[in-house]
């Protein structure tokens, strides 16, 4: 059924009493289950199976994807099932609504484990210690969460913000449980049958898996005589350099220099190609545009020229020329500045993000707006009023107990921090862009200028305003789907600290086996976060600001410092265009950026993967048919399973290769 709710004039003209008043009496479903024992263990294990898939995505790509979609039709399909099979009863509507809030909450808060936090280790060769990051991101996350709750009366129930992204979940939800399910459990069924297959896929080509099957179970090498276990290989252009090794065929280069030292490989990746899906054909084609400008094109002439050239470690060890060191040297630094300029302009461009901040501020109330409906369900406001001093000293005593930042500079940032937070917030609630990685360069920037001598001084406050402002609008966003079908925003608050807590007990594990695994004598190195399975690039982007700030762009060669001017002005071009075409213009300045940090062949696969649903949408355009119904509303649930079933065949594969 259509969601009831009011119309333009009355959000203009009503008082928030009365907007309570009308939601209270004709929304709130004061009697229904919600935050129950079922919906927290749902929202709990589900979070932190989400959020491990979202890490291991994260470290691929550096885009933190969104689980509540997901959880809301992976929720809907188990308790469906359960109840048809009679073994228990059906999920209600705000069970389901509690258990994505649970999920999307674990979800959000990897965003530091693939950015701001790894950029430290990398800046300063220091492992975190897991409980250090565990305490840290927690307060960090509760913190977050703490400085929502008074935003929440202003930006939802009084000016009733549109939140697209928590509006879209509500309108799912409201379809889900108004209908007869059977759109539902399509979607699951694609869901599973898609992640099914690309689970098997994964799995043939992992090597610990193939090592545990073939050699431990089946002692393959006892009456095969095989030494090691066979998988395929998912760089599918080895089989070409095997071939031309034995046969002597052509070499790939470009300007004299191999393919495989600039990184110009293809792999296929299942769930790089969900993440195309999800992404869309316009930042996916941006995505490749930018990875072959700076690998095909820019990188070897730059080798050519010798401004990207073979180094001598501080170990004095030769480094050659890899894709990694075209990055370093070379192609991190218009790509930061092509990313820092785009984001920045996008959000200047938006004035109602500002201005809306300050809209009534000082405005005093009436006597009937001071009598509180709602008292008795939100969340109370003292909570806010004495948490958020708390957890701030406690997140500036962490900043520099773990990480070495002065008390001032951890004090100093914090206000900047809570204007940035609302700045975001506002955003989230009207575009569904959360724009963290402007944000905080603003404060990675501004710290800097007045403490360049430590990275930490400049990186651990910006990472604080992306962890703050991301659980803010993140729970906002949560809470809107709740808003608009009648449910109490005291236990979706409740269960946004339990997904934080699900989602830091899953990911912190999986972080070390991941990205920081023992060598052969047991020990960790830094050396291992970025690798040419993980990438990390978000974690490039905030360690090239830090060594910006710290070296100062004196450092760079001329031609990079050209480089990063030119992608500036681009970016700004870029985003103009992007405005003044309503959206229309196919290049995004960030997405662009964004593919110089990535992989060629992710990003190969991400664009094949946002081609194909495009495809697909332009031969079936018509509402209603099969053909739309499969590959356009089916679209999320699809690209779902290609990443899931990838990355949990992947994260056993880490596990496995650790353990045996």
């Amino acid at each position: 059924m259509a969601l009831q709710q009011l119309s333009e004039q009355q959000i203009r003209t009503w008082t928030r009493s009365q907007k309570d008043e009308w939601w209270f009496n004709n929304i709130y479903r004061g009697d229904m289950a919600q935050l129950t024992l079922r919906s927290a263990l749902t929202g709990f294990l589900l979070g932190g199976i989400l959020a491990a898939t979202a890490l291991y995505i994260g470290g691929k790509t550096g885009v933190a994807i969104g689980v509540n979609l997901i959880s809301v039709i992976l929720a809907f399909a188990i308790f469906r099932a359960l109840h048809n099979a009679g073994i228990a009863k059906d999920f209600t509507i705000l069970e389901n609504n509690c258990t994505q809030s649970i999920a999307t909450s674990a979800g959000y808060m990897i965003t530091p484990m693939i950015a701001s936090l790894p950029a430290y280790m990398l800046v300063t060769g220091v492992i975190i210690p897991w409980w250090q990051m565990l305490i840290w991101i927690v307060i960090t996350s509760i913190l977050g969460v703490l400085v929502a709750f008074p935003m929440k009366r202003r930006f939802i129930n009084e000016d009733q913000l549109p939140f697209p992204e928590g509006g879209a979940c509500g309108v799912v939800l409201d379809a889900l449980y108004s209908s007869d399910g059977k759109q539902g459990m399509f979607q699951a069924k694609q869901l599973a049958v898609t992640g099914l297959l690309s689970a098997a896929y994964q799995l043939l080509i992992s090597d610990g898996w193939m090592k545990l099957i073939q050699i431990r179970l089946l002692a393959m090498d006892k009456w095969t005589g095989i030494q090691e276990a066979w998988t395929i290989h998912e760089r599918f252009d080895d089989y070409y350099y095997a071939a031309m090794a034995k046969y002597d065929l052509w070499v790939p280069k470009i300007l004299g220099v191999d393919f495989r030292t600039l990184g110009l490989r293809f792999t296929v990746d299942a769930a790089m190609l969900g993440v195309g899906g999800l992404m869309g054909i316009r930042v996916a084609s941006s995505v490749l545009l930018g990875n072959l400008l700076n690998f095909a094109i820019l990188a070897p002439w730059m080798i050519q020229r010798g401004d990207i050239a073979e180094r001598v470690s501080a170990a004095g060890k030769t480094v050659p020329v890899s894709r990694i060191e075209i990055l370093n040297q070379w192609g991190l630094w218009w790509a930061v500045a092509m990313m820092v300029a785009g984001s920045l302009v996008g959000l200047l461009a938006k004035p109602e993000i500002f201005t809306n901040v300050f809209k009534n501020f000082g405005r005093k109330k009436s006597a009937e707006e001071k009598v509180d409906l709602l008292a008795d369900i939100e969340v109370p406001l003292w909570i806010s009023y004495v948490g958020v001093p708390v957890f701030s000293v406690l997140a500036a005593w962490t900043t520099h107990a773990f990480f070495g930042v002065p008390w001032l500079l951890a004090f100093i940032s914090l206000p900047m921090i809570f204007v940035l937070t609302v700045i975001c917030t506002n955003a989230m609630a009207l575009t569904s862009w959360m724009p963290t990685g402007a944000l905080s360069k603003i404060t990675q920037f501004t710290i800097g200028a007045i403490d360049r001598s430590n990275p930490a001084s400049n990186l651990l406050p910006a990472a604080i305003t992306a962890e703050v402002s991301q659980n803010a609008s993140s729970l906002l966003s949560d809470i809107k789907p709740g808003y608009m079908l009648g449910a109490r925003p005291r236990q979706q608050a409740i269960g946004h600290l339990i997904g934080i807590i699900s989602g830091a007990l899953a990911c912190i594990p999986l972080y070390f086996l991941l990205f920081l695994p023992p060598d052969s004598h047991g020990v960790r190195s830094t050396s291992t976060l970025v690798s040419e399975q993980f990438s990390m690039p978000a974690a490039m982007q905030w360690k090239g600001v830090a060594d910006l700030i710290a070296h100062g762009v004196s450092s760079l060669p001329a031609s990079a410092v050209t480089a990063m001017i030119v992608a500036a002005v681009f970016a700004v071009i870029f985003e103009i265009a992007g405005i003044k075409s309503k959206g229309r213009f196919p290049l995004s300045s960030v997405s662009i950026g964004l593919g110089v940090v990535l992989p060629t062949d992710a990003c190969i696969m991400m664009w094949l993967g946002a081609f194909g649903f495009w495809l697909m949408e332009k031969r079936h355009p018509v509402p209603g048919t099969s053909g739309n119904r499969f590959w356009v509303d089916g679209c999320e649930a699809i690209s779902a399973g290609l990443i899931a079933g990838s990355a949990l065949i992947g994260i056993g594969n880490a596990i496995i290769n650790v353990l045996i």
